[in-house]
């Protein structure tokens, strides 16, 4: 915009009435961009509560089910042989174990060599057997070194790895071949090289392939690891060393109190939502329909009744509801019926044969208003978005409007300012001249 001087020549602050004038214009581009700016908050507060409904779904799905309900306790007669975690889905048991082996790669060593990069073995091909599979290699001039076998053999990939050790000796340069499969074994045939000054070569083996083997029960277990997973569902067993002399006890209980510090984690995320929903209620936002459905239908949920079990309702297990909404947990109730029938606890949360539990209700709500496509937020999104586009079009309109209108103003104040300028002229002319005539009946001398 260019610089104007308003008033010039009438004296009037022209710059402060356009300015008053289009302030008064632009209202209604002001009262649009407070709806853009009530549309975004509540979007926001839509935002806020949708991570509030996942993170109680989480905890719901984490409590819908026997297995997840049931923590595993482990105790464990020693850790000196293997050491076990347990999956949910861990039964309770006892089992009696022992480490009969563990599982371990071929590994075969060189005699000791000088140099490690000296060109002194002769050219030809070696031969590696590996699970049967003969693999010839050529080694030449360039490769002729024992760091160059190494490497030959490395870039062949044979399923074997080379490196070489310094042993500390007067030969301290060693070629070792690792097979990277306990079940696979392999041999080296470095006797096709010729015309070196060191003799090729001759791989002795130093540990065996062999599976872990351990004993369940007296049952005999293999696996071509140390970590064995799968013989007992929802057990992982770590060996660590063998001792077919030596059993390890391993009893499997259920943990009641991580079980109940799941169920104390459900409370605390259903509580998060009203708490939230609590303080919407002073933002223009705080009465949405959506707000009021989603309370009303969790707590629906919390006061019904499931299954035919020893509990049919929350209240039973020391969920007691407040005036604000809000659940407080009974402590007394709830470690009394968790220590008399914890199985009734279990069914009335993760339901028992064809009646889904209350965890599951609530599961099945909170997964389909947090839907990334159905889900509440997703329509509000939707629809928010659709109406600040429509506001932006309508303020780009108008701006361009108010743009208008204040260039008018100014070439309307400018003209009129020219326009006195030139009325202001001709006055002071009008009047010089009239300074400038004979006054009536003065004497002329």
């Amino acid at each position: 915009m260019s610089i104007t001087f308003g008033g010039l020549a009438t004296g009037i602050d022209t710059d402060a009435i356009v300015s008053t004038l289009m302030k008064i214009e632009r209202a209604p581009i002001d009262r649009l961009q407070k709806d853009q700016a009530y549309f975004k908050n509540r979007l926001n507060a839509f935002s806020k509560l949708e991570e509030k409904l996942k993170a109680f779904l989480a905890k719901a799905e984490a409590t819908d089910s026997a297995t997840k309900l049931n923590s595993p306790s482990i105790n464990s007669s020693s850790d000196d042989y293997l050491t076990v975690t347990a999956r949910n889905t861990a039964a309770v048991g006892s089992y009696q174990m022992r480490v009969m082996a563990l599982a371990q790669q071929q590994k075969d060593v060189s005699q000791g060599y000088v140099s490690k990069t000296a060109a002194e073995f002769g050219t030809g091909t070696i031969s590696l057997t590996v699970a049967g599979e003969v693999l010839s290699i050529a080694i030449d001039s360039a490769s002729n070194s024992l760091e160059g076998i190494a490497k030959a053999i490395n870039d062949a990939n044979p399923g074997v790895g080379a490196t070489i050790i310094n042993d500390g000796t007067d030969n301290p340069y060693r070629l070792v071949l690792t097979g990277n499969d306990v079940a696979q074994t392999f041999s080296l045939d470095a006797s096709g090289l010729s015309g070196g000054s060191e003799p090729a070569p001759v791989m002795n083996t130093t540990q065996i392939a062999q599976q872990a083997h351990v004993q369940i029960d007296g049952i005999d277990v293999y696996a071509n690891s140390n970590t064995v997973d799968g013989s007992i569902p929802g057990l992982v067993m770590e060996l660590l060393r063998a001792d077919p002399d030596m059993a390890t006890t391993i009893n499997i209980s259920t943990d009641k109190e991580a079980t109940g510090a799941k169920i104390k984690e459900f409370v605390s995320a259903y509580n998060d939502i009203i708490t939230f929903l609590a303080e919407q209620k002073d933002s223009g936002w705080g009465n949405d329909s959506a707000f009021r459905s989603i309370k009303g239908q969790l707590q629906s949920f919390l006061v019904s009744r499931r299954g035919e079990g020893a509990f049919s309702s929350l209240s039973q297990l020391g969920f007691e509801t407040q005036r604000d909404g809000k659940i407080l947990l009974n402590d007394a109730t709830f470690n009394r019926v968790m220590e008399d029938n914890f199985a009734g606890v279990v069914a009335l949360l993760a339901g028992s044969g064809e009646t889904s539990g209350v965890s599951a209700q609530f599961a099945a709500y909170l997964k389909g208003i947090t839907d990334r496509t159905d889900g509440i937020y997703a329509g509000r999104k939707k629809t928010t978005d659709s109406s600040i586009r429509q506001i932006d079009q309508r303020i780009t309109g108008l701006e361009a409007r108010m743009e208008q209108k204040e260039r008018t103003l100014r070439t309307q104040f400018a003209a009129m300012e020219q326009l006195v300028s030139g009325l202001n002229a001709q006055g002071g002319y009008l009047l010089q001249q009239l300074a400038n005539m004979p006054t009536i009946g003065s004497t002329q001398k």
